[in-house]
């Protein structure tokens, strides 16, 4: 990998959960890069141990300071490649580092290498194996803990399209009892922990999944993507 001139900055998608899902590029990738910035140096660590990987991590995620962005933008100046991941997934998507994508190509305009390298994504995941017409969809990424939040519902509950959206382990009963308050006939699908050990799909009304996981207290727990069916 040469470094001639500016830097490229690469958007590398790691797994969601199995750690086989990783793309050959995105290893080589990630061997060749200069530094690895990473949402969680730790939890990326991980998967570099895995396949024996020695770059350099540094950190950037939501809270990373103005001086850190510039830093990594000098690196880039200065001809180091650099490779961005986030936990899990592709980078980018409901995901702070866009914002450092949105600096790079302001502060390097023309000269801003920026290089996708495709791999896992638990939005395109969740939507191939459910079953429903995907050729139009809204994602919402993650939804707002409270302004507009009811807002947000009644959108839901009239949209034409297909709405897909992630949540936490702390909110899905809160979610699923709001959907039932504005939309309690909906036709919803909840994809859980989607590539690991515990992976499962669950459909049905706001009530009947309110009612599954108040039988299921342990299935309460883990990583959500919802698909609400339009009406």
């Amino acid at each position: 990998m040469e470094n001639d001139g500016i830097g490229t900055l690469y958007i590398v998608a790691t797994p969601i959960g199995n750690m086989e899902d990783i793309t050959l590029r995105a290893l080589r990738i990630l061997k060749e890069v200069d530094y690895i910035l990473c949402e969680d140096t730790r939890t990326t660590q991980n998967l570099l141990n895995k396949y024996d990987i020695k770059t350099k991590t540094m950190s950037y995620h939501a809270h990373s300071t103005e001086g850190r962005e510039s830093a990594i933008i000098n690196l880039l100046k200065g001809g180091k490649n650099l490779a961005l991941v986030s936990d899990a997934g592709t980078p980018c998507i409901s995901d702070p580092g866009v914002l450092l994508v949105s600096n790079v190509k302001k502060e390097l305009k023309a000269d801003a290498k920026v290089s996708p390298i495709p791999g896992a994504s638990a939005l395109i995941s969740a939507l191939s194996a459910s079953g429903i017409s995907s050729a139009e969809f809204v994602f919402l990424g993650f939804l707002p803990h409270k302004k507009g939040r009811e807002t947000l519902f009644k959108e839901i509950a009239s949209s034409k399209r297909v709405i897909v959206f992630y949540e936490s382990t702390h909110r899905i009963l809160k979610t699923l009892s709001s959907l039932d308050s504005h939309s309690p006939s909906s036709e919803i699908l909840i994809a859980r922990e989607i590539t690991k050990q515990f992976e499962e799909f669950i459909d049905g009304t706001p009530r009947e999944l309110l009612d599954y996981f108040d039988k299921n207290k342990v299935k309460q727990k883990g990583e959500f993507v919802v698909i609400v069916k339009p009406k």
